[in-house]
């Protein structure tokens, strides 16, 4: 038999093998966040496959489990496994003053429209370990509207927000967080906000007494206030385009009339079943203004 056949023979045997054990691990993971969805409730069942799959594996390896089979067996029966997990699936990236246009275009163009409000109720959704949450405050208690900014931080992982409460980050970020700060129109000498140690930046207890930290769902949970903001800032790309609506839907119903919406850079209120009733207000910071609706 002609060499170059065998080879293509293998090549197509290899390429069929490829494909159903992709299929294979896709429905390994259907069934791994079915499991987890029915036995605890947490759902990431609408959450963008290409993220999860490679978290998933990151955990199965760890567990050093041959299989995401094997990884579901162990969620279900062993105390610990479903924490570890739960903890890589929702911890995300951030820093203080990240995109330091978003903060310095808030600060000159959002923050007069607040002014004149009593109370400004604000409202970081997905906050992870709270760093978003801290740079807010600083801008506010720069702009005088510190002691009247109740500032709610959220996110579905308990240990992320056991961390927040802290208001402790790793020294060596303070560098860029530095930059940034200077970059979103900071004025004063960022060290002022902390103190360190030789590994930690305790930010003051003052800049915490109008926060709150709490666990929330966006998925699963519902609107528990009324807000003039709302942060949702790359927590969106993680969501398929069904699970986007229903968390647009929530942050709709919780926005006050004329509130602002913040999403991060790479989303967008396109699809939203709301996005009638927002106003463009910063469109290249994603900076959304919600309009009253005529009854």
């Amino acid at each position: 038999m002609d060499i170059s056949i065998i080879e293509a023979s293998e090549e197509v045997y290899a390429e069929r093998e490829s494909f159903a054990d992709d299929e294979r691990q896709q429905i390994e993971i259907n069934l791994l966040l079915e499991g987890i969805y029915q036995m605890y409730g947490y759902d990431f069942r609408g959450y963008v496959r290409s993220s999860l799959r490679r978290r998933i594996l990151n955990r199965m390896k760890a567990e050093r489990l041959p299989t995401i089979t094997a990884l579901l067996e162990k969620v279900l029966h062993e105390e610990g496994v479903l924490e570890r997990l739960l903890n890589d699936l929702s911890i995300r990236m951030t820093e203080m003053f990240r995109d330091p246009s978003f903060f310095a275009a808030f600060r000159k163009q959002v923050v007069p429209l607040l002014r004149g409000l009593p109370e400004i109720r604000i409202w970081h959704a997905g906050c992870a370990t709270g760093e978003e949450v801290y740079s807010m405050a600083i801008l506010m208690h720069e702009e005088g509207l510190g002691e009247k900014t109740k500032i709610y931080g959220t996110d579905m992982n308990e240990k992320a927000i056991a961390a927040a409460k802290k208001g402790a980050f790793a020294l060596k970020q303070m560098q860029q967080y530095t930059k940034n700060y200077l970059e979103a129109g900071g004025s004063k000498a960022f060290s002022e906000y902390y103190t360190t140690d030789h590994q930690y930046a305790y930010f003051h207890p003052d800049l915490s007494e109008n926060m709150m930290f709490a666990q929330h769902n966006l998925v699963t949970d519902g609107s528990f206030n009324e807000f003039h903001v709302i942060l949702c800032r790359n927590v969106l790309i993680y969501f398929d385009q069904e699970l986007q609506q229903h968390v647009h839907r929530l942050m709709h119903s919780s926005l006050s009339d004329g509130g602002f919406l913040g999403l991060g850079s790479k989303e967008s209120i396109l699809f939203a079943p709301d996005r009638v009733y927002y106003e463009d207000f910063i469109p290249q910071e994603k900076v959304y203004r919600k309009q009253a609706v005529q009854k």
